[in-house]
């Protein structure tokens, strides 16, 4: 897994300027934005998914509108009880390239699998249940050249290597081969255990982390309660080909009924994850507006869901965004 800095639930709560990222020599085979930013409106495949899904799924959708992004959604009702993702909205995403989705209900215990899983498994998104030496390269390659395009300092493997010797022992390798040709990022390894102690006592010691799927869920959901919860981390699922952007912690965590009810869902973590996509698709200017607009809101404090410490509704908080688009 690799991820931005976590402290975000700081960071929303600065004032802080945008920066830009640097061009992409065209040698590079590897890069955070992989298509074109032509100006062209772009199809994105959405997905509302579980519980509190369709309320952030359509705070993004009313946000973007606002902001006449240059892009389109085309929506397909999935749901985690499902059996599988349906074939029409695989070919969807394999033709978009990009989809954004609420989370999905994930089934607990008689070996029904995860469709946030499968989907990702299906698109071939980085997120891989067996280590193979391809695999690790790339994550590893994808991190570091992460940190690179967007000024970082440091990237750190996190691993369980002296128990699992062989798997997390070949990711190491991976990870170290691939930092030598880029000399200018540290490079540090820490074992999972300690990192989660480190997370809760010094996060700032972190920048950019690249793990095994396993770990990454660990890693990740410990961040996002260090940060404010789930409700501010976004987060994106990226391969070769495709992208998924969604929340990025919890994805089968769908909220509680009485949430869903009185439609006080935390739109934050989607709404950045959606800025996270605006840049996938070259589209950076726009993520500049909406990043800034969400952490004007945060800050102020007029507006803000439970979890922040205040009783907005789902629909205050979009209102107070778009209010707030320069």
């Amino acid at each position: 897994m690799a991820r931005r800095s976590f402290s975000l639930f700081k960071a929303l709560t600065k004032t802080t300027t945008s920066f830009s990222l640097t061009p992409i020599p065209i040698s590079r085979s590897v890069t955070y934005m992989p298509r074109p930013g032509d100006g062209i409106p772009r199809a994105v495949t959405l997905i509302p998914g579980d519980g509190i899904g369709p309320l952030v799924t359509n705070a993004v959708e009313q946000v973007m509108q606002a902001m006449h992004a240059p892009l389109y959604f085309e929506k397909y009702e999935v749901h985690g009880d499902m059996n599988r993702i349906p074939a029409e909205v695989i070919e969807s995403i394999k033709k978009n390239k990009v989809c954004l989705k609420g989370g999905l209900r994930t089934p607990v215990g008689g070996g029904v699998s995860s469709l946030n899983v499968s989907l990702r498994k299906e698109l071939d998104l980085y997120a891989s249940l067996v280590i193979t030496k391809f695999c690790s390269e790339r994550i590893a390659k994808y991190a570091f050249e992460y940190a690179y395009l967007n000024n970082r300092k440091t990237v750190t493997a996190v691993h369980k290597a002296n128990i699992m010797k062989l798997a997390d022992g070949l990711f190491l390798e991976s990870c170290r081969e691939v930092a030598k040709k880029y000399p200018s990022i540290k490079y540090t390894e820490i074992i999972v255990d300690n990192c989660c102690m480190q997370l809760v006592s010094k996060p700032e010691q972190f920048d950019v982390m690249v793990t095994p799927n396993l770990y990454g869920n660990l890693v990740a959901n410990t961040a996002a309660g260090i940060a404010g919860g789930t409700g501010v981390m976004p987060g994106g699922n990226v391969g070769a080909d495709y992208a998924v952007f969604e929340q990025g912690a919890s994805a089968g965590n769908v909220g509680k009924e009485k949430m869903v009810e009185r439609k006080k869902a935390n739109p934050v973590a989607l709404l950045l994850s959606s800025a996270m996509m605006l840049r996938h698709l070259q589209f950076p200017s726009f993520a500049d507006r909406l990043e800034t607009a969400v952490k004007r809101v945060i800050s102020e404090g007029k507006c803000r869901t439970k979890d922040l410490g205040g009783d907005s509704t789902t629909q205050e908080v979009v209102d107070a965004v778009i209010a707030h688009l320069d």
